[in-house]
């Protein structure tokens, strides 16, 4: 006896752990981040037929479900940028815009529709709404005075930034459009704000595969450079299939 352990019990957790380490080998490091501007397109998308009846985003399902756990993105709102993307390559395929740059802008303005515990439904649907603070020309804030009568955003005042992509009323009215088919162009669904901002995106940018493209788009989109890098080295993060 070996402080009561026998030696064939000894063996036998011995066996156990070289199979252990032979099994698992070292921990799988942690890809690196790309540092290119603009960030890469990440993990390809399959051809779907985005001019289906109803939510064709639901064809991505397979796709989303590869991706999810490893990027912390849900998978309804990983089906929604991965859709707004196969939209503009096909209608605009000289846009290039990349379904991780529209996650970036995601993470960033709303943790992808979960904002102050929203949840997204499997319609794209976030509730409840995600509404901004007042823009009212506080520290910090730009003073944008109402433009919808409060209609979208429920503030006849001052203007407050709309849904899981965070836009403005004034913005949303023009370039709104129904992504998920129920007829309706709702910032407040992921799929509906997706390819809405991936419109407004590739409007203001052009060719989102080149750096002038991409920096001109983002800018147009938040002026901010801060916000620029952030959206910049999340979507990068999630390019190589990774949380930020």
């Amino acid at each position: 006896m070996m402080d009561g352990v026998t030696p064939t019990r000894l063996l036998v957790v011995l066996a156990a752990a070289a199979c252990l380490v032979a099994a698992c080998g070292s921990p799988t490091p942690r890809p690196e981040i790309p540092e290119d501007v603009p960030p890469p397109p990440g993990a390809p998308l399959p051809f779907i037929d985005v001019n289906g009846p109803g939510r064709t985003a639901d064809l991505l399902a397979g796709w989303a479900a590869g991706l999810s756990d490893a990027t912390g993105i849900g998978q309804t709102a990983l089906e929604a940028y991965g859709h707004a993307a196969a939209v503009l390559a096909q209608s605009r395929p000289e846009c290039g815009i990349a379904w991780t740059t529209l996650a970036g802008i995601g993470s960033v303005e709303s943790g992808h529709g979960t904002h102050a515990g929203a949840v997204v439904g499997p319609t794209g649907q976030v509730e409840p709404p995600i509404r901004g603070i007042p823009l009212d020309g506080g520290p910090g804030v730009a003073e944008i005075p109402d433009t919808d009568g409060g209609r979208l955003d429920g503030d006849p005042e001052f203007d407050r930034a709309i849904g899981p992509m965070q836009f403005i009323p004034e913005t949303w009215v023009r370039w709104g459009v129904d992504a998920n088919g129920d007829g309706v162009a709702d910032p407040d669904n992921i799929d509906d704000a997706a390819l809405s901002a991936a419109r407004y995106l590739c409007a203001r940018g052009g060719d989102l595969r080149t750096p002038d493209g991409w920096y001109t788009a983002l800018m147009a989109y938040n002026l901010s450079g801060d916000y620029l890098r952030l959206v910049r080295d999340r979507a990068a993060a999630y390019s190589v299939g990774v949380r930020p």
